[in-house]
């Protein structure tokens, strides 16, 4: 049974634990984490309050008592809404922590749940625009489907509302003689034209410019001011004025302004919101994975079928050939063979006798276990989801530019319209209206349209680029992320090889590889699909025999062309060494050699014999990608360290070892370890990225700084930040490359954005533009950010897929 805990990924310890004597402080489950603690740090000095700092959370709720939640809250856009939607969980009565992330729309609370229930959490975070649900829900095709019911509302009345400005109100503006305009508005006709440009303004406004006014009243709520406040103020002062302007009689309106301010802005926030919800990962398809139930074992022999929670320490389970190991345990009796890929990562099958440790999510896929449920009765399966949840609903450690500099512009423009404002009317001795026009102006012309779109329609491009190559970027803070990346992390078996069994030699007498598959076809397990996938089975099998953990026999019952085998057709085994030396079976001593050199390069050997003696010896293995060598050569020569990490022996790490562009390699590590020891580097000030395929890498590759997905496996995808599509590895100094040059576009946009507005800004200031320039010089500044977010990024070097 185990007892204490890893030092480095809290899994349980075996009985005596791992040391590393005088080398390293600290007890641990596998010699893969014991390693990895020896290399990197000292992990007793690594507590959870740093591991949550590394992850800068907003809350931190690691050693917070009581039950988590984890919810999926759309309609959060910035880090004032995490502020505020945190906020509203902890002013519940019950709830002890909250810790909110905007770009994977998670909140994890921690509550009493004698005090408070999860539907009364979830509701105190429902309203004012966000919706919550379980994690696992569909909120996000709702929220997009709102979106794009905003912006065609939006569009329509804005395109009414500007066909009158053009037919009739600018004409008027700008002098053009009376018998040249199609209406007077002077005139009842005119009233009722201004009527109608007030209610369609006032539903663009209201509908489509709710989000906006919400987070600007979020923001104020918070007191974080963010640019929504900016952009509702600007918008809002020129509805209001222009309103209050036709109640007084004047025919001078800028409901224009409010609605192009109002458009531009929801136009940049879909683009952003459609790559944000994409990073918002659903664990739907691994939950399926999860076992609910389990077959439980009473005292007089029966069995009985209880939900997983009922488990108790100390409870008999019974597991089947096809199904999952519910909970982790030791096995008491049985024997089977065990795949445990989903989980740790291992790529081989594993045998499973009493006294073992039995995997928690494991597929029992030849024989049958009892497995006695261990001190915690968790599954280590059902942790590595936990670990993802708590990591995704960590809040980025980088912020957007815009972000930031939030806090800093909103309040100084407001404050700049106001003296402006002032200066004109008191000192300038300039019309109260006029005074007006030029605090409307500076709030106008300071609008962060050209700030808004800088980063969503930049990134737009790099996605689609992306895409094009074969890769998907999930995340924006990829684009910040990848080009400081110091070290990069790889994991093996999927990603570094192909994750797919093959034959790999055949050493023996003629025949050997046909009688394999003869008897291999009935097994079920990986190395058995990767015979029967290599050679045509030398006939049917009759008396078959499936001995769990160590193989397979039968004899040769009907040959290939459909005749009966001989009457004294041999028995075939194939399988492990112990199999033979069961049976008593000679093995000759180059076969054992060759098995041991197999071994020992991480393949495995499977002996195939009849009459008595081993006839040969099949090798099958995880074939190593053939790019990988340029891969981690090229990553090697930008001056970023390569680390290799696998669930995998050290043997099968060797020839990764042996690389001189590889700096380290850790094996024997389950995912927890992974996640750890991407914290660690992390936490030795490294920029990390995570490469990794499974499940099983899904939390280390949400606690890097940049996860890079290979292939689409459901919650590895989820947890990236880009994926790679088409099985390249390749792709990855690509997606390297693509990101940094759409970082740099986001430079050169925001670099504009910014030098619009030290020009701008003092011209209003000093009474040059009025509203509607104002207005035009804003949307002149975002079509440049438009045209230059949609140019090829190949212009900066890229090189294509």
């Amino acid at each position: 049974m185990t007892r204490d805990s890893c030092t480095l990924c809290g899994l349980p310890t075996p009985e005596p634990p791992v040391t590393g004597g005088d080398d390293v402080d600290g007890a641990f489950c596998c010699r893969g984490c014991m390693e990895v603690a020896r290399t990197l740090e000292d992990p007793a000095a690594m507590d959870a309050a740093g591991a949550a700092d590394s992850l800068d959370t907003g809350a931190d709720t690691t050693d917070v008592d009581g039950e988590a939640a984890f919810l999926s809250v759309s309609g959060m856009h910035c880090a004032t809404c995490e502020a505020f939607v945190e906020a509203q969980a902890t002013d519940t009565e019950g709830v002890r922590a909250a810790s909110a992330s905007y770009p994977t729309e998670t909140l994890k609370v921690t509550y009493d749940p004698e005090t408070v229930d999860r539907e009364a959490v979830r509701a105190a975070v429902d309203g004012l625009g966000y919706s919550a649900t379980e994690r696992d829900g569909d909120a996000a095709a709702d929220d997009d489907e709102s979106e794009v019911g905003r912006l065609l509302v939006g569009g329509f009345f804005g395109m009414m509302t500007m066909l009158w400005y053009v037919l009739f109100l600018y004409p008027a503006y700008l002098d053009v003689p009376s018998a040249a305009q199609l209406l007077d508005l002077g005139g009842l006709a005119g009233s009722y034209l201004l009527a109608n440009v007030w209610l369609m303004a006032t539903v663009v406004l209201a509908y489509t410019g709710y989000p906006l006014f919400r987070g600007a009243y979020v923001s104020l709520r918070a007191g974080h001011p963010n640019m929504d406040l900016l952009v509702g103020i600007a918008a809002g002062a020129a509805y209001v004025f222009s309103t209050a302007t036709i109640l007084t009689g004047g025919r001078e309106v800028y409901f224009d302004v409010a609605i192009v301010v109002v458009l531009a802005v929801t136009v940049g926030d879909y683009y952003e919101g459609r790559v944000k919800r994409a990073a918002a990962g659903r664990l739907a398809d691994l939950t399926e994975e999860r076992v609910d139930d389990a077959t439980r074992r009473r005292a007089d022999g029966t069995t009985e079928t209880v939900a997983i929670e009922e488990l108790q320490a100390g409870d008999e389970v019974v597991v089947g050939t096809g199904e999952r190991i519910p909970v982790d345990g030791v096995v008491t009796s049985g024997s089977a063979t065990v795949d445990e890929s989903l989980v740790t990562g291992e790529s081989t099958p594993v045998g499973a006798t009493p006294g073992d440790d039995a995997v928690g999510g494991a597929v029992v896929t030849d024989g049958r276990l009892v497995v006695v449920v261990g001190d915690d009765a968790a599954s280590t399966l059902d942790r590595v989801v936990r670990v993802l949840w708590d990591v995704q609903s960590a809040r980025p450690g980088v912020q957007r530019l815009v972000d930031r500099v939030a806090a800093v512009f909103v309040p100084l423009v407001v404050v700049l319209a106001g003296v402006a404002g002032g200066w004109h009317l008191l000192a300038g001795g300039a019309a109260a209206n006029e005074a007006l026009l030029v605090g409307l102006s500076v709030l106008v012309v300071s609008c962060p349209c050209a700030l808004g779109l800088a980063t969503p329609l930049a990134v737009a491009r790099g996605v689609q680029e992306a895409l094009d190559g074969g890769v998907v970027v999930t995340d924006v803070s990829a684009f910040e992320a990848a080009p400081a990346v110091d070290t990069v992390v790889f994991d093996k078996t999927g990603t570094l090889t192909t994750g797919e069994m093959r034959v790999r030699d055949v050493v023996g007498d003629d025949g050997v590889l046909a009688r394999a598959a003869a008897v291999e076809q009935y097994a079920d397990h990986p190395v058995a699909a990767a015979i029967t996938d290599d050679a045509t089975p030398a006939g049917d099998i009759d008396d078959f025999e499936r001995v769990p953990g160590r193989g397979v026999a039968g004899s040769l019952a009907v040959r290939p062309d459909g005749a009966a085998a001989a009457a004294d057709a041999p028995r075939v085994v194939a399988g492990n060494r112990a199999l033979f030396d069961d049976r008593g079976w000679r093995v000759p001593e180059a076969y054992a050699e060759r098995a041991g050199d197999a071994r020992a390069n991480g393949n495995v050997p499977v002996f195939v014999g009849w009459d008595g003696e081993a006839r040969g010896v099949v090798v099958a293995g995880d074939r190593p990608r053939d790019e990988w060598t340029d891969v981690v050569s090229a990553l090697d020569a930008d001056g970023r360290d390569v680390v290799v990490v696998t669930g995998d022996d050290p043997e099968a790490a060797a020839r990764f070892r042996d690389h001189d562009a590889i700096a380290a390699v850790f094996a024997g590590v389950p995912p927890e370890g992974k996640t750890e020891a991407v914290r660690s580097l992390r936490a030795d000030g490294e920029t990390v990225a995570m490469v990794g395929d499974g499940v099983n890498d899904a939390p280390a590759l949400a606690a890097a700084d940049l996860g890079v997905a290979l292939d689409h496996a459901a919650l590895a995808a989820d947890a990236a930040d880009a994926v790679v599509t088409t099985e390249d590895l390749g792709a990855v100094p690509r997606v390297f490359a693509l990101t940094d040059a759409t970082n740099g576009r986001i430079r050169q946009n925001l670099a504009w954005a910014f030098c619009y507005n030290a020009i701008a800004v003092p011209l209003a200031v000093a009474g040059v533009l009025n509203p509607l320039f104002a207005a035009g010089a804003m949307t002149v500044s975002s079509l440049l950010v438009v045209g230059n977010s949609t140019r090829s990024l190949l212009d900066d070097g890229v090189a294509g897929p």
